[in-house]
């Protein structure tokens, strides 16, 4: 028994940090070198304890909801506060993917409720910031609100999008097999499969993720076409000088799915509450991520298409 424990601690011990990661492709510079590795560090931890990826992400839910419920006040220390918990929350949530990975447990549900958590985060922190502008600002409440409403709904459709190209991205890096990306249709099929009486939970969560999916595919309908394609032409195996091609090519719009996702956001939130003028994360939502957004819509779907075109007529696919 001492003997087999010695054997897993080592394991444990040899394990690496790039093992833990999905892509050196889609990490960005403070990933790399704060939260993927403080992830790690719980990953480890994890290990050797029998915690799972999805109590992980339980945890970083709660920590981190609480953390942005703290953004109401308009007193900096307690924002402080809220922010080192944010903070502590994401790395958490960068955790239970890391140990996932390492453990190879990768699961749906485990994917859903990793998602879940940042929309939770946002969710709590949109309606604090509306309470405390409405509070302690002299701004109306009609406009308050359409800025938080307008916001809301580009930080919804922007970090879908980047989740998306990311998870696109990532099917050339590590194949069919390693990637997560969804498609709506088999998804559909999946839902249809399963009873509420026997798994209510997993259904219900399958039900949204299928939403979620459908509208990545309808603001991105080129991809959704070219992989239709690619897997009608290439139903076994995808050529790797294909793969790497696209790769090559797509690798340039991956820091703009960064910067769609956590952690430029939460620089400028923490940007506006240190200068207490929280009203600006909102317009920048509004205006700068939206920007960014649509850039990366139109690139990724000029991109697609074209290569959608070249399969199509290399293999005699009628459009």
């Amino acid at each position: 028994m001492q003997q087999k424990d010695k054997e897993h601690n080592t394991d444990t011990e040899n394990i690496s940090l790039q093992a833990s990661l999905k892509s050196e492709d889609t990490e960005e510079w403070i990933d790399i070198h704060f939260t993927r590795k403080v992830g790690f560090l719980w990953a480890k931890l994890a290990i050797p304890l029998g915690i799972t990826p999805n109590m992980i992400t339980i945890a970083s839910i709660f920590i981190g909801a609480f953390g942005s419920y703290l953004f109401i006040y308009n007193n900096l220390w307690i924002n402080i506060i809220g922010m080192l918990l944010l903070t502590l929350a994401n790395t958490f949530d960068s955790a239970d993917g890391q140990l996932a990975r390492l453990t190879n447990n990768k699961t749906r549900l485990g994917r859903i409720l990793d998602g879940l958590a940042g929309d939770i985060w946002f969710i709590i922190i949109y309606l604090c910031l509306v309470l405390r502008l409405l509070r302690y600002s002299s701004f109306s409440p009609y406009f308050i609100w359409t800025i938080a409403i307008l916001a809301g709904i580009s930080h919804v459709l922007a970090a879908a999008m980047a989740d998306y190209y990311r998870n696109v991205h990532l099917f050339f890096v590590k194949g069919k097999d390693g990637s997560e990306h969804d498609f709506y249709d088999k998804l559909k099929e999946d839902y249809k499969k399963i009873k509420f009486s026997s798994q209510p939970f997993t259904k219900v969560s399958l039900f949204f993720y299928c939403n979620y999916t459908k509208t990545q595919e309808t603001l991105s309908t080129k991809v959704k076409s070219f992989f239709k394609t690619l897997l009608t032409a290439y139903p076994n195996k995808i050529p790797t000088d294909l793969s790497s091609e696209i790769r090559e090519k797509n690798k340039k719009y991956m820091p703009l799915t960064n910067i769609l996702q956590f952690n430029t956001r939460v620089i400028f939130l923490f940007f506006t509450i240190f200068i207490n003028q929280v009203w600006l994360y909102f317009i920048f939502d509004i205006v700068v991520m939206n920007s960014i957004l649509i850039y990366l819509i139109l690139k990724e779907e000029k991109l697609f298409y074209a290569y959608d075109k070249e399969i199509k007529q290399i293999n005699n696919i009628k459009r």
